[in-house]
């Protein structure tokens, strides 16, 4: 197998022992928990000459930042461990932008709003965990979280297929005329986080519409086991995508139980219930083994996909933790998950190293980012209900910003237009930019 010096470097330094799973041994678990996330850090070198701070080493895209710095702030909150609290803290605070809203100008013209969402899940979860608050008022956990709310939902697209965000900001970019449920699904999770942790009932009103929308576009589809698909494409409406994929699933089960353990509606209290049954689908072979459905049987998972299980199981974790009755069902996944998980945490030069299937008892050679953040979380989120969800009237500490993320215009309106003059001197501007580079690289050559 090869791997990426740094890897090799921590493998060699780093003497660690194989991992032996104890669901029941909370010293083991953190021990376990540990080694993975020792692992994760291996593919992070914004602390080092030539790395970039906030973001992993490529080919791991600037939104999985995002997500791993959440399996982080998990880590260190349910595994009471602070080792990685100045780096977690200094990634969440470089990354945000100007406009201190996650739209960074190194990511700003190709960032797309679940990109932009998935940090703002990352920073709402600093706030209700009571990560420790930047100094700059600016940069508070939940400013931040507000700041991504509001940009998003200023995105809302109703001239087509009756509302929903489209999955890219940009008209440049490729996706920009499909409307996914991954950048809703972040919509309605944040504004359900936001609602709770805030008090404020415009949240869950923006919540609640972006539900109905998903209803409304068949996005979600009730029944037996209710199902969440991809998305649809806005040029046929009914043009829809049927994948099913844990992240999108998880969103939205969490998102319910936060409305409903915010509004004790029963309707959410029942929505709740209905998307975990139908999490069944995320459930393999006789032992129930957490796998993603789409793309695992096929081996065709890419980068991005590798990683869902890690957000699947933290919001499996929130959910068993604001709805106490569905414990019974998502304890045992969980617990499955996590020695399934050890078990495939046996490879690569260190024998710790995590690998994707977690159905073959060991290694199954794959390795990478999503691999160990999707192992620390099953992990670390064993513990999730011992650990309070705070609110602003809890004992949470950060500080809000109702109207912040509104300063750029052309990142926060609905969706960009261009026309086709712009398009042409688009192309134009590339094909001049193109150009000069061959030539300054015929230059150097000569």
């Amino acid at each position: 197998m090869k791997l990426h010096p740094y890897i090799i470097l921590a493998s060699v330094v780093g003497m660690v022992q194989a991992l032996h799973m104890d669901t029941n041994n909370l010293t083991n678990i953190k021990q376990n928990a540990a080694l993975v996330a020792d692992g994760l850090m291996n593919y992070y070198d914004g602390y080092r000459r030539g790395g970039t701070i906030g973001k992993f080493i490529p080919p791991y895209y600037w939104w999985e930042a995002g997500g791993a710095w959440g399996s982080l702030i998990d880590y260190s909150y349910y595994m009471e461990n602070n080792t990685y609290h100045d780096v977690i803290q200094q990634a969440m605070e470089y990354q945000t932008g100007d406009d201190y809203n996650y739209i960074p100008l190194n990511e700003s013209t190709t960032e797309g709003n679940d990109d932009q969402g998935f940090w703002g899940v990352a920073v709402i979860a600093a706030a209700e965990k009571n990560f420790t608050n930047p100094k700059d008022p600016k940069k508070q956990w939940l400013a931040l979280a507000q700041a991504v709310f509001n940009t998003m939902s200023a995105r809302w697209d109703p001239e087509h297929c009756g509302g929903g965000l489209r999955w890219q900001i940009f008209q440049w970019n490729s996706g920009y005329n499909y409307k996914n449920s991954v950048s809703n699904g972040c919509l309605f999770h944040i504004g359900a986080r936001l609602a709770r942790y805030t008090g404020n009932d415009s949240y869950a009103d923006w919540s609640e519409k972006v539900w109905d929308w998903m209803i409304d576009s068949d996005l979600i589809i009730p029944g037996p086991y209710w199902k969440i698909v991809d998305g649809l494409e806005v040029d046929n409406c009914s043009d829809i995508s049927p994948y099913q994929w844990t992240y999108n699933h998880g969103l939205f089960l969490a998102g319910c139980a936060y409305l409903y353990n915010y509004t004790e509606d029963e309707k959410w209290r029942n929505r709740t219930l209905e998307l975990l049954k139908g999490a069944v689908v995320f459930f393999g072979t006789e032992y129930d083994i957490m796998y993603e459905a789409a793309c695992q049987p096929s081996n065709t998972c890419n980068q991005d996909q590798r990683s869902f299980k890690a957000y699947f199981s933290r919001f499996l974790g929130l959910t068993m933790t604001l709805v106490p009755e569905t414990e019974a069902v998502i304890r045992p996944w969980l617990v499955n998950a996590a020695n399934a998980a050890a078990n495939s945490c046996s490879g690569g030069t260190d024998g710790v190293t995590c690998g994707l299937n977690w159905f073959t008892g060991g290694w199954d050679g794959k390795f990478g980012l999503g691999e160990q953040m999707c192992a620390l979380e099953a992990m670390t989120n064993l513990q999730a209900n011992k650990f309070p969800i705070y609110t602003a009237t809890t004992g949470g500490s950060s500080q809000g910003n109702p109207a912040g993320g509104y300063a750029v215009t052309n990142t926060n309106a609905s969706p960009l237009k261009l026309g086709a003059g712009d398009t042409a001197g688009a192309g134009i501007i590339t094909a001049i930019i193109g150009v000069s580079i061959v030539a300054s690289g015929v230059w150097l050559v000569l």
